[in-house]
């Protein structure tokens, strides 16, 4: 799951302030920090499926230090919000070539554990990229 950074703002007579560096524009508010933090898991869930339905890429998280390296993000408090994003991108049609013999292993071992070919091979290569990460 990625997290973005979300600065809080709190002047003496109003709201928690929230926005998101990585997002112009994504900004929302409550009247406690709490209410402020679900609103903006709220909004930045909302902001992305939005990008997705627009076909706009979804940029990569910033890392926190070069985005308070900003001047104008110093005044707010940095929090980390997930991406609880429930659209998945649009899927993309694929050619590629294996052996026969390789595919129909495949073809089996998907079928046995309730895959079809293509959630097989999305669900293998995740696993693959997520252990190089660990």
């Amino acid at each position: 799951m990625r997290y973005y950074v979300a600065l809080v703002h709190k002047d003496a007579e109003s709201d928690f302030g929230v926005s998101f560096p990585d997002f112009p524009g994504c900004v929302t508010a409550g009247s406690t920090l709490e209410e402020a933090a679900s609103m903006a898991a709220e909004a930045l869930a909302g902001h992305i499926e939005l990008m997705i339905d627009e076909g706009m890429p979804v940029p990569e998280p910033t890392d926190l230090d070069m985005v308070m390296t900003d001047p104008e993000n110093r005044s707010g408090v940095p929090v980390m919000v997930p991406a609880m994003v429930c659209k998945t991108p649009k899927a993309v049609r694929v050619n590629i070539t294996m052996p026969a013999d390789v595919l129909e292993q495949i073809d089996r071992y998907a079928d046995r554990h309730g895959y079809n070919r293509s959630g097989f091979l999305v669900q293998a290569a995740k696993k693959a990229m997520e252990t190089e990460t660990t």
